[in-house]
């Protein structure tokens, strides 16, 4: 089915710092359309400037539907010179959402009892009226299978490809536990800083890490206090 030359190299890329992001104190403020701040387009901005140093140019580029993912998007392509670009916006590759935890403060949810159960369950742990891991998932990834890996028009010729995917840390780790097989508690393990790169090989042997978290451009790092939370 896959062709012995077909090649697809993933760019997944977190969305710039959002208000929601840098209000301290909020349990889950990113399940909401929560735009980006200052800092979070110069984030973006840094982004596309690396990109454009290094060279890179996207086939294809895919986008979150949510606010602060489009615009880091958008100023990423103004940077690398193709501000007039068009992207598609992917309602499937949003976060995850947790409605009943909108706004409200960490010490009002996080709980000894409810650390202790989502530390046990991670994938399977059903927040409130919101989506389990397991559920972002399967809507992440059949989105990727559907429109690139079991795509047979696409994947079935010699061809080599390089895709852009901005979106979210959880939706995003979600996606990477699906790729690498790892323990699903390492899902909330994983850093993912603002604008961060984390690039994949897909071929006809299956996938490759090629780097996760890469944020040098921003000059940021990880920072294990901000990535515990269940959504960004």
């Amino acid at each position: 089915m896959i062709h012995e030359n077909f090649r697809c190299e993933f760019y997944f890329i977190r969305h710039g710092e959002s208000q929601s992001n840098a209000t301290p104190g909020v349990a889950v403020g990113a399940n909401f359309d929560s735009p980006l701040t200052e800092r979070g387009a110069v984030q973006a901005a840094l982004l596309g400037r690396r990109l454009m140093h290094e060279g890179i140019r996207f086939d294809r580029i895919y986008s979150s539907t949510m606010t602060r993912a489009v615009r880091t998007t958008e100023i990423m392509l103004e940077e690398m010179g193709e501000a007039a670009r068009q992207f598609e916006k992917v309602k499937a590759l949003m976060e995850q959402q947790i409605p009943a935890w909108r706004g409200k403060r960490e010490e009002e949810i996080f709980t000894p009892e409810l650390r202790a159960t989502m530390a046990s369950k991670v994938p399977d742990f059903v927040p409130a009226d919101g989506e389990p891991m397991r559920l972002v998932e399967r809507r992440v990834t059949t989105w990727l299978e559907n429109e690139i890996i079991f795509n047979r028009g696409l994947v079935s010729r010699a061809q080599s490809l390089r895709v852009a995917i901005v979106g979210h840390s959880a939706a995003t780790k979600c996606m990477f536990h699906y790729i690498m097989g790892f323990d699903a508690k390492l899902i909330t393990r994983i850093g993912m800083g603002n604008c961060s790169i984390s690039r994949f090989l897909f071929n006809k042997d299956g996938w490759y890490p090629l780097c996760i978290n890469d944020a040098a451009h921003v000059g940021g790092g990880f920072s294990p206090g901000g990535e515990g939370r269940v959504t960004r």
